[in-house]
């Protein structure tokens, strides 16, 4: 069948893309997802930690062994149904600076600059919050919420980071990032805010939109140098079903840092020998097509609290379980209702920076491994992971295979950049700081791990080798630019085809500060807004 527009995946970006493209109904949309619809799990906030490690709603993806990881391979989930990671992420609701996109721009990518994305973040957003609202928006899909620091824990953390010259900042996503804050979150009502909620809900009965869940994309078709179509497969992993759709108009990819790159290869686009050697024909040598990969290493340090009756490994364990079970289902509120890490600072690792460079975030409890996910842990504690925001190290993610079931092969390369590394013992050292500051005196609080005999850098790092994960922010494996290692320009177009563009967090060419949801539906914004401008 013909379409329009056909927009290959329904995360963050796709939904987005998909919603505004239908708005006219003289557009026929179909929007293409390999997952399912729905999942129980995605409505209540919590439940991100039920779904983390499940293979319904998630790819599963995981890290090549290295040694910046001690040879460990480090999970990578990534959102597979509608709504994609917006849909079982942590739910921060984070933009990123002015700084970030500046840079963007500097790089050559017109109209990306703050002021150029600016209209799409507020346009896409009802924040619910105060603020300015020259920087907010109020009236847009996204509900966005700022809930109050009402735990005990969170406001000594802020008191604390008071204490150690960190202000208390009450809209991160303002003027400026600077300071610590409770987390702006896309929850409201006590429910999750996906895309899939907030875009796709009200575009569901568009007579010219077509959604189909289970359709995983297997390669992209081609007039020439014109893309066409996508051929799909539909019935599970076996693809019994293999279907193709017709684009007159243009082929939209969104699937992601993961998989936009791995649908390019499969379809004969990015580095020639590498394709060759899987036995994909080359039509667009495009050599940087997966790599330019970047994501937030991040150690989780941790903290006892001796203090009972602070942190959730003592009030949401047993009968406290079915307390807070009553809280939410009366007020929203309490653990089940709690964004992934409640509480952020943005802080700079040293004197005369024009703004921060780090990130802090913290986690009332302690979670260990369960046969379900992550459980909470009968250890009474926190959790503060601290990394920085803008890393320079880079990797790469490339199919494998010709088959488009086989994962791709996801290659970090973390702390390869000195700075990373300098700038990660850093924000640990901030992290301890704050919390031996003298307002965390009444929680009694001692350091677990790294641990206080582990001082040195070198043992520090060793120590974050063995321990860090990533906080699941990955990007830049379709980076937007004009230089030899482009894959897309500053429309989103991929270089050398007609009819093709990439709309997700993949093509950004820096990591933001911060979590990446935000900065993703917004590409999606602005893409839709380029198509339809044509």
């Amino acid at each position: 069948m013909d379409y329009d527009y056909i927009v290959v995946g329904a995360g963050s970006a796709g939904a987005v893309v998909a919603n505004r493209l239908s708005a006219d109904p003289g557009n026929r949309v179909l929007l293409l997802e390999a997952g399912p619809a729905d999942y129980p799990w995605t409505r209540i906030p919590v439940g991100s930690a039920r779904m983390i490690t499940n293979p319904t709603v998630n790819w599963l993806y995981s890290s090549e062994p290295e040694a910046s990881t001690d040879g460990r391979r480090i999970p990578v989930p990534r959102g597979r149904l509608l709504g994609g990671s917006s849909a079982l992420n942590g739910m921060a609701f984070v933009r990123g600076q002015a700084q970030d996109f500046d840079t963007w721009a500097q790089m050559g990518n017109v109209g990306w600059s703050y002021d150029g994305v600016l209209p799409f973040f507020k346009r896409m957003e009802a924040y619910e919050g105060g603020g300015d609202d020259r920087f907010r928006g109020r009236d847009g899909p996204l509900r966005v919420t700022n809930p109050e620091p009402r735990e005990p824990f969170f406001a000594a953390v802020i008191k604390a980071a008071g204490e150690v010259g960190i202000a208390h900042n009450p809209d991160y996503n303002g003027a400026s990032q600077d300071g610590i804050a409770m987390s702006q979150a896309t929850i409201a009502s006590g429910r999750r805010m996906s895309t899939a909620r907030c875009y796709l809900d009200p575009a569901r009965k568009r007579p010219n939109l077509r959604i189909e869940t289970g359709a995983a994309a297997e390669v992209l078709l081609f007039d020439g140098k014109r893309c066409t179509g996508v051929r799909y497969a539909v019935g599970g992993a076996s693809g019994s079903d293999v279907r193709e759709a017709r684009a007159v108009r243009e082929v939209v990819v969104c699937g992601g840092t993961i998989n936009s790159p791995q649908l390019l290869e499969l379809s004969g686009i990015g580095q020639p020998e590498r394709l060759k050697s899987i036995g994909i024909e080359v039509r667009q040598a495009l050599p940087g097509v997966g790599e330019n990969l970047r994501d937030h290493y991040a150690p989780r340090t941790k903290w006892a609290i001796a203090t009972r009756g602070i942190t959730y490994n003592d009030t949401a364990r047993g009968l406290g379980l079915v307390r807070q079970a009553l809280r939410y289902a009366i007020s929203g509120r309490g653990l089940l209702g709690s964004v992934g890490a409640p509480i952020r600072a943005f802080v700079r690792s040293r004197d005369g920076l024009a703004a921060p460079d780090l990130l802090l975030g913290w986690v009332a409890m302690l979670t260990e491994p369960g046969p379900r996910g992550p459980k909470i842990s009968r250890q009474s504690g926190v959790t503060c992971y601290a990394h920085p925001m803008r890393p320079e190290s880079r990797g790469h993610i490339h199919a494998v295979s010709s088959d488009p079931r086989r994962p791709p092969a996801i290659n970090f390369n973390f702390l390869s950049a000195p700075v990373d590394a300098a700038l990660t013992l850093r924000a640990i050292r901030i992290a301890r700081a704050i919390m031996t500051a003298p307002a965390m005196t009444p929680l009694q609080v001692s350091e677990m791990a790294p641990g206080t005999d582990r001082d040195s850098d070198d043992e520090i790092l060793d120590w974050v080798k063995g321990a860090a994960e990533t906080t699941y922010h990955p990007v830049g494996t379709c980076k937007m630019g004009s230089d030899a290692m482009a894959v897309v320009d500053s429309q989103l177009r991929v270089h050398g085809i007609a009819g093709l563009r990439v709309a997700d967090a993949s093509i950004m060419p820096t990591l933001t500060s911060g979590n990446t949801n935000a900065p993703s539906i917004m590409i999606g914004e602005k893409a839709a807004d380029m198509v339809l401008q044509g």
